[in-house]
């Protein structure tokens, strides 16, 4: 089950979306992305969702990794919401404009972060950083560092697991020494202080390991690109999400 999965991190599969080429996957995201902002309608936006749900049963991620995804932004959209549909000036009361609008918002927010971690879920992150190298190869005509950009790319992937991981491991620390992570607003503060200072401190020792292992390996940003030749499944999911982008902006 991918239920327990750290979010954001690879997961080993056999899939389609597994299968497919990360630049595939990566221009796919920034169709969805396109899909989800041009459509108006609902129409277009329940095209859009059929797009996730189609993304979701092709990498065969359970919708409850994009449920966890919005957790950590679950108030700022409710606050959204409320700051939307409440009317204070004039006459007071509830605004059915105002709240649709807001619902609307509060879908595509929900349908990038489920692109997103279906992405994220089926590419390692050094696959996303040759298949980014490989996309922006033309930039660094113009003295755009690609190597670097798509190493930091990598490397930013890489730590989102790491840092939750540690979090964890931090957390189960504190509770087996006693420390109490609930009660009141300053109890909790200071529960969170207890947690965030020893993890800024491990996630610091961390990049300073890297740093001296990339030195000590004379990386220079430098990539070689190891980028294969598309395959015919990766050009026709190029060709269906690129009609999926089109029927839901004019729908």
């Amino acid at each position: 089950m991918r239920g327990r999965e750290v979010l954001g991190a690879y997961v080993a599969g056999d899939t389609l979306a597994h299968r497919l080429d990360a630049r595939v996957k990566i221009v796919l995201l920034i169709l969805a992305t396109v899909a989800v902002f041009a459509a108006d309608a609902p129409w277009g936006l329940l095209l859009a969702a059929a797009g996730l749900v189609a993304a979701l049963v092709a990498s065969r991620t359970s919708p409850t990794l994009v449920v966890r995804g919005l957790r950590p932004a679950a108030l700022i959209l409710a606050f959204s919401v409320l700051a939307n549909a409440v009317v204070l000036v004039g006459q007071p009361g509830l605004s059915l404009d105002g709240l649709s609008r807001s619902a609307l918002a509060v879908a595509r927010i929900a349908l990038l972060v489920g692109f997103a971690l279906t992405l994220s879920s089926t590419t390692m992150p050094t696959e996303v950083a040759t298949a980014l190298s490989w996309l922006m190869a033309p930039l660094s005509r113009v003295g755009v560092p690609v190597g670097g950009i798509s190493t930091a790319t990598s490397i930013a992937l890489r730590f989102i697991p790491i840092t939750a991981t540690e979090l964890e491991r931090i957390r189960a620390a504190q509770r087996a020494r006693g420390a109490r992570q609930d009660g009141g607003a300053l109890e909790v503060l200071a529960g969170w202080r207890r947690v965030l200072v020893p993890l800024v401190v491990a996630l610091f020792r961390r990049a300073d390991d890297l740093a001296e292992a990339m030195a000590d390996r004379c990386y220079t940003g430098e990539q070689t690109s190891m980028a294969r030749p598309l395959r015919p499944v990766d050009w026709v999911a190029l060709a269906l999400g690129l009609a999926w982008v089109l029927a839901a902006a004019l729908l």
